[in-house]
């Protein structure tokens, strides 16, 4: 009777030691590390998205610039490669270099390539309309920067105040001209920008009857034109007082003129742009004497951060202004604004 007992004993214990060897082998697949098993992209923030790495995915955002000649410009293109970085989108820079045709070839250039938007800076705020709707029926969104469009379809336009600027500068020299006198102001009507401060400009005017502005002659904002331009006007009108140049090489220019003129000692101008040679000749205290300053960093990082938003499907305004400000010698001696 106790060869059985034996033997079942022998059983059992074999059974036990296949039970507890099975229990074994299902505890490294219980413990593989989390590592080695992939989450499920519907249980990360944002179905998987890193939120917190750039949304521009490397898409192409082509750019034509008014001009790279002046500092403007080149502190916009700044702003736009900055935001672009940060964002992870692509830039193609283009300059028309005050061309209008040129600036066509560089949009149509872009609708070839089919980039995810296009910025523009119009060389001719009229004549740009034409391509702008080529991207427009495209289906390539366009945005405008400092110089609108008068024609075609933009999402949207950033760029200064150009009304306030004109109006700070107005208000500025008919001040520093005790509220009476003939002046000028050398333009540059084809661009919208211009159009604004000019508009800015005579609005401010309007509260000194005594004021005359005898002529907007254009020089088309490039500074070896605005010399000549203001040497003719000088000899045209020898009562002139006073000069309001819409941007920087325009009151630069002007000033050339003055320094290079008898009698023109007593001239105050006024420039808009404020760049760094502008505001060297405001301290030193030649005949410029304030300067509308814009923020043309600031312009282009909202651009790009506007094209972002538009991109991933937010609404944005059809206009973001830019306040601007006005610089003079006692402003600068204290601190300039920053960008």
């Amino acid at each position: 009777m106790k060869r059985p007992l034996v033997i079942g004993a022998v059983l059992l214990l074999l059974a036990l030691v296949v039970v507890t060897g099975c229990q074994k082998v299902k505890e490294p697949s219980s413990e593989t590390p989390q590592a080695e098993q992939p989450m499920p992209t519907e249980n990360l923030p944002g179905g998987g998205e890193n939120i917190a790495a750039p949304t521009g995915g490397g898409k192409v955002v082509g750019v034509t610039l008014l001009t790279k000649t002046h500092v403007f410009y080149q502190d916009l293109e700044k702003g736009l490669q900055e935001a672009a970085d940060k964002l992870g989108y692509k830039l193609a820079v283009d300059s028309a270099e005050f061309k209008a045709s040129d600036q066509e070839k560089q949009i149509d250039n872009f609708i070839v390539q089919k980039v995810a938007a296009i910025v523009v800076c119009p060389a001719d705020s009229a004549s740009v309309g034409g391509p702008i709707k080529k991207a427009n029926a495209a289906g390539i969104p366009v945005f405008t920067a400092d110089i609108a469009a008068q024609e075609g379809d933009v999402v949207c336009h950033i760029a200064s105040d150009n009304k306030q600027g004109g109006r700070k500068a107005g208000e500025y020299l008919a001040q520093a001209l005790g509220g009476q006198g003939q002046i000028i102001v050398i333009d540059h009507p084809a661009v919208t920008s211009v159009q604004d401060r000019v508009a800015g400009f005579e609005e401010a005017l309007k509260k000194y009857p005594k004021i005359e502005l005898v002529e907007k002659p254009p020089a088309e904002g490039q500074r070896s034109k605005a010399r000549d331009v203001a040497a003719n006007k000088l000899i045209e009108f020898p009562q002139l007082r006073g000069i309001f140049g819409i941007n920087d090489d325009s009151a630069l220019g002007a000033l050339a003129a003055c320094e290079a003129t008898k009698g023109a000692e007593k001239i105050v101008i006024v420039g808009y742009d404020a760049t760094p040679e502008a505001r060297e000749k405001i301290v030193k205290g030649t005949q410029l004497k304030a300067d509308v300053v814009q923020f043309p960093v600031k312009m282009g990082l909202t651009t790009i951060e506007t094209i972002d938003k538009y991109l991933r499907g937010e609404k944005v305004p059809k206009q973001i202004p830019i306040e601007v400000d006005i610089l003079d010698k006692a402003k600068l001696s204290r601190e300039a604004p920053k960008q």
